[in-house]
């Protein structure tokens, strides 16, 4: 059969919701950059206008020739080894956005999927398509899908109002003041043009959505949700970390055996609790600066930037500061924990850390140790609420910026004792707070429970256990643990995900 026919059939089966999902996702707006083949122009055009004529005329020609361009530029793509493209980028986008729609073209060429993938060094985990799809596009996509075509409508006319962040742009112009959203695909259509005109705006991103928040919140909740959601609820699904689908991130294991009973058992644990969560995993047994470094060097492969998150789980001894190796070589922890979050491929994602070695000597001894507990008498909240209400800042637009991100931003560091003590460890099971971390992780998958919930309830759980020292003094003591974080958004662990397993449905 003639291709031109095949294309025209493909498209005349896909519904126009459906069509616009797929117009979405394929014009991803944080493309990778940079890359071969690209010109770095502004494609304001071929992401907005199609989207602007489709609300403005209620026709899908410009996204239906949008869609024909791309599948014609596949069909005459020649996959060139060891580069990576624009093009190998926007292939595997446009295979995975129709794989999750239910949408695969039967004449897309599944061999070319797969010599982009070996450009990627992609193994077989990372084969599965889930893991091509952005999860923040799926998070917006659950918003569109949350709101009536009279919420979308509301959001277009507090956009329109604001008229300095619209001066000049042509594409709000056709699409005009007042939409008629109703149409089949229309308001799909119209909410994706203003995520991606905030985002080319540089006022969202898949961190900062504070913009369209504020423009879901001036939507009328009885006549702009759809059965069973509030505005609340929306806008709370934009404030989680976007960790949507398969797999949940990429986790690095890095363990010291060397002279540390009960490490394998450690290993075991970490590696179990992390594909439970639906993570990709790599384990790296007595590590040396040598394999930080290769580490290190390996995360920068573009195939990352395709991971929501990252985890990394490092065990060994240590002291205050510096952290032991398996060469007896010592690195500073400072300098690990502000190395590995400035990698880009992670940028704007929640980074995990889990620091799991003693920080010094001390211990919190049961016996003999007195604590008197101080209160305060001052009433600060009758002082301060008063101060607050008659001093608040009035911040505007101008003076917000979200392109400038510091390097620790987004990034999660739990430490398994607080400093200067000791991390306690069982002989034949390895760290206590690995033991129960894993624990009540497994136990809170699937109730919907935050990383930082669960590691507040393990600070408790870990501070009621007693444990004795190995030395002759047998000193029975307690063990504090703590996190510091820089998260700007909640990050909710996933429920239970195979890789095995597809736990795709279509949406309509």
């Amino acid at each position: 059969m003639d291709e031109v026919i095949q294309v025209t059939q493909w498209l005349s089966s896909i519904t126009p919701r459906k069509k616009a999902k797929l117009f979405f996702f394929t014009t991803h707006a944080d493309a990778p950059s940079p890359m071969v083949g690209s010109n770095d122009v502004d494609t304001h055009e071929e992401t907005q206008l199609p989207l602007a004529t489709t609300v403005a005329l209620h026709n899908f020609k410009n996204i239906d020739e949008f869609l024909k361009k791309k599948v014609n530029t596949f069909s005459c793509y020649n996959v060139i080894e060891n580069e990576i493209t624009k093009t190998d980028y926007e292939y595997l986008r446009f295979y995975s956005a129709c794989k999750y729609l239910d949408v695969v073209p039967p004449f897309l060429d599944l061999e070319k999927i797969s010599a982009i993938q070996n450009k990627f060094e992609m193994t077989d985990e990372e084969r599965d398509y889930r893991l091509l799809l952005d999860s923040a596009d799926l998070v917006l996509e659950k918003v569109c899908d949350s709101l009536k075509p009279a919420g979308v409508s509301q959001m277009w006319t507090a956009l329109r109002k604001d008229r300095n962040l619209i001066r000049g742009v042509k594409t709000i112009d056709i699409i005009g003041f007042f939409v008629d959203p109703n149409p089949t695909g229309i308001k799909e259509c119209l909410f994706f043009f203003i995520v991606r005109f905030l985002q080319k705006a540089d006022k969202i991103n898949r961190v900062n959505t504070n913009r369209l928040e504020r423009l879901i919140a001036q939507c009328d909740e009885s006549s702009s949700c759809e059965e069973g959601k509030t505005i609340d609820f929306i806008i709370d699904s934009l404030r989680f970390y976007p960790t949507e689908l398969y797999p949940f991130g990429f986790c690095l294991i890095m363990c010291v055996i060397e002279g540390r009973d009960g490490a394998m058992q450690e290993i075991e644990k970490t590696m179990e609790i992390s594909r439970h969560l639906g993570m990709i995993t790599h384990t790296e047994k007595n590590p040396t600066k040598e394999t930080i470094e290769l580490v290190k060097k390996e995360l920068m492969k573009p195939k990352y930037q395709f991971y929501s998150s990252f985890t990394c789980w490092f065990m060994s001894h240590g002291d205050s500061n510096p952290m032991v190796l398996a060469d007896g070589e010592t690195i500073e922890r400072e300098w690990f924990l502000t190395s590995f979050p400035d990698i880009s491929t992670f940028q704007l994602k929640p980074k995990v850390f889990f620091m799991v070695s003693c920080r010094g000597a001390n211990k919190f001894s049961l016996k003999g140790d007195e604590f008197e507990g101080q209160s305060g008498t001052r009433d600060y909240y009758d002082i301060g609420s008063a101060l607050i209400r008659n001093r608040m800042l009035d911040i505007t637009d101008s003076v917000r910026d979200i392109s400038y991100v510091q390097p620790m931003m987004d990034t999660l560091v739990a430490y398994s004792i607080i400093l200067d003590h000791l991390s306690g460890r069982a002989n034949t099971h390895g760290s206590i707070y690995v033991d129960r971390a894993c624990v009540l992780m497994s136990e809170n998958i699937s109730r919907g429970r935050s990383l930082t919930e669960i590691l507040e309830h393990l600070s408790q759980d870990l501070h009621e256990i007693l444990q004795e020292t190995m030395d002759e003094d047998r000193i029975v003591y307690k063990q504090a643990c703590h996190y510091d974080s820089f998260f700007r958004k909640t990050l909710k662990l996933p429920y239970t995900r195979h890789p095995k397993e597809d736990v795709h449905s279509a949406p309509q």
